[in-house]
């Protein structure tokens, strides 16, 4: 009596799960480069290792068993782990050090949780982070001296190849700023803005000047938190990017202009790029995605 092979064979179980996936065994070879004569040994294969018919033909069309549909639901949470460790090994290979330069906008929730994600799938690649004002990080990025930047544009005015998403922008201010005594009173608006060059700074009296509406400047600082402080004092309202506004703060919906939307673009070295700088790129886009970007 033949002895039942104690595990399956997972090359076969994953031709299986990929031919039903894709409801077809003809297009399963395609998708794993194989013949559809060795797609059909390793289905034969599968049902001898599990002792049962796995599929049964209905006309002309193939239809999962009662053991073929157990197996499916099983098959894909081995190929799941399987591939997860594979993955988590072949990671633990990959060396290099990778050099990302951010918006203050993302540095309390878009960097934690970057890093966290980097130190878990990538544990020997190195990240140097820094958060700057958007001209030195696009003059650092020409000079290829990081990596990868995270800056503010114009989307009308900047190459689409490397937009991520627009981003709305808002006139923010403290909960207890009374906009309407100041628009009532015909003095100059308090604004509190970063220093120039600040793309967001030119959009706010932009969009005040054309409005003809009265501004002056209130505070005006190097930092963002700097900025924060001084709107939650209730000195002046700001403009910023819908991104990580403080919960503290209100954005203000009427009375004043709408403001256009801001380019968020990824600028990158010219650099020819090491393995793990591709790798850092995919998961910055995609927890930029995840967590940050309900806008495209």
């Amino acid at each position: 009596m033949m002895k039942r092979p104690e595990s399956i064979d997972l090359d076969a179980l994953r031709t299986f799960v990929v031919g039903i996936d894709l409801g077809n065994f003809t297009l399963a070879a395609s998708r794993l480069c194989r013949s559809t004569s060795a797609v059909s040994a390793q289905l034969k294969k599968l049902e001898q290792q599990c002792g049962v018919k796995l599929l049964s033909k209905s006309g002309r069309n193939l239809r999962l068993t009662e053991s073929g549909e157990l197996l499916l639901s099983y098959g894909k949470k081995l190929l799941s782990i399987n591939d997860e460790a594979l993955q988590a090994i072949q990671q633990q290979t990959i060396h290099g050090a990778v050099s990302i330069g951010l918006q203050e906008d993302f540095s309390e929730r878009l960097l934690p949780n970057l890093l966290g994600r980097i130190a878990r799938s990538f544990p020997n690649i190195q990240i140097y982070a820094q958060c700057g004002r958007n001209n030195t990080l696009k003059e650092e990025s020409l000079r290829n001296k990081i990596d990868f930047a995270l800056c503010w544009e114009n989307p009308l005015e900047m190459n689409q190849d490397r937009l991520i998403t627009e981003v709305p922008q808002h006139w923010i201010a403290s909960p207890s700023f009374d906009l309407a005594s100041h628009l009532n009173s015909g003095k100059p608006l308090p604004l509190i803005l970063l220093d120039a060059p600040c793309i967001i700074r030119d959009a706010a009296i932009k969009a005040l000047d054309q409005e003809n509406i009265p501004w002056k400047i209130a505070v005006s600082g190097g930092s963002l938190s700097g900025i924060w402080a001084a709107v939650n004092a209730g000195l002046g309202l700001t403009v910023r990017a819908d991104l990580s506004i403080p919960s503290s703060l209100a954005i203000i919906h009427h009375q004043l202009p709408q403001l256009p939307t801001i380019g968020l673009s990824l600028l990158e070295s010219s650099l020819k790029k090491e393995k793990s700088q591709t790798l850092i790129k995919e998961l910055l886009l995609d927890e930029l995605q995840r967590d940050m970007l309900p806008f495209s």
